[in-house]
């Protein structure tokens, strides 16, 4: 199960490497492929990968510290974990509100249970049919989000 408390870092890291791979493509000639390295950015591609991750910097100063935090957890990554991180983050934006407050439910309870109770839980839940996980999220609810650990 992916760690949710990277998914929104990973998922604006995501968009700023997009950014990385689009700038150069669309200010150079094609047989350019070849990206530079941090210092080798003009100043302008520079602000165009900061400039998502200032935005939101800004806009929610009450979310600043969560934000730094994501940012360290990033780089005690090594690639493998990053590369984890960046699909658990599309899986997420791919899923639908149903899903994504079951995915809440169930990492919230599993969290809590020591790790032989966390098995049967997840074996449980991947023999559930889809009735059965709508009423076992009914009884189980994830905390609201002003309660949930960032």
């Amino acid at each position: 199960m992916p760690n949710l408390r990277i998914l929104p870092i990973a998922a604006t890291l995501s968009l700023a490497l997009s950014l990385a791979a689009a700038l150069p493509a669309a200010a150079q000639p094609a047989q350019d492929a070849a990206l530079p390295a941090w210092d080798g950015l003009t100043p302008a591609q520079r602000d165009a990968l900061v400039a998502p991750v200032r935005q939101r910097w800004n806009d929610h100063p009450e979310k600043r510290a969560h934000m730094l935090s994501h940012a360290e957890r990033w780089q005690e990554m090594d690639p493998g974990q990053r590369e984890r991180a960046r699909r658990g983050a599309h899986r997420w934006q791919q899923m639908d509100p149903e899903k994504r407050e079951a995915m809440r439910a169930l990492y919230s309870r599993m969290k809590a249970l020591p790790e032989a109770e966390r098995e049967a839980l997840r074996t449980q839940w991947k023999a559930m049919t889809r009735e059965e996980r709508r009423a076992w999220v009914e009884a189980n609810p994830a905390p609201p989000e002003r309660l949930r650990e960032r």
